[in-house]
């Protein structure tokens, strides 16, 4: 989790999404202190879903087993790299940041005024879309790169590969 990346310690911390594989499932964590006095005192209509509960316990298990979040963060210090090194070959990309395997690079008219350019942004996405990569726009003028966490180093780099292909023909 992200905020295990700071030295914040939560009261409270929630997850959905990825827990579960895709399917509908999130939690909150608490401590025990803040646990209800006596079972039963809150309850919903959707809960115990016990496929779901089965797909939580198989994502964590091989979340640790694969070591999925150490290989999260060093692929993610590649990941990082490589863009940084595309930010340095492209005008246009104004910043780049992000942590782990969840990147993101700014579109900028030019890096001095920092003024959000969405029209290249879309260009580009539009054009890695034709080439197969899909990406996730986000912001007024940045791309999201969120691989999943077991891509092979090999398929992410033809990923990367294709990125600054579209990089390159949008900076013609």
């Amino acid at each position: 989790w992200g905020i295990e990346h700071s030295k914040a310690v939560p009261d409270i911390l929630t997850t959905a999404k990825s827990i579960a594989s895709g399917l509908p499932m999130g939690a909150a964590v608490y401590r025990a202190d803040m646990d209800f006095p006596e079972s039963g005192k809150h309850s919903n209509t959707f809960g115990g879903n016990p496929v779901a509960c089965a797909a939580s316990m198989a994502t964590l298990d091989v979340m640790e087993h694969d070591d999925l979040i150490g290989r999260s963060a060093k692929l993610g210090e590649h990941l990082a790299r490589r863009l940084d090194e595309m930010k340095d070959r492209y005008e246009f990309i104004g910043d780049r940041r992000g942590l782990g395997m969840m990147q993101a690079t700014e579109f900028v008219t030019d890096r001095r005024s920092k003024k959000a350019d969405p029209k290249i942004r879309d260009a580009i996405e539009e054009d890695a879309y034709k080439h197969g990569l899909i990406l996730l726009p986000c912001g007024e003028s940045s791309l999201r790169y969120i691989p999943a966490l077991n891509i092979p180093r090999d398929v992410l780099d033809a990923g990367l590969d294709v990125l600054e292909e579209c990089f390159r023909r949008a900076a013609k």
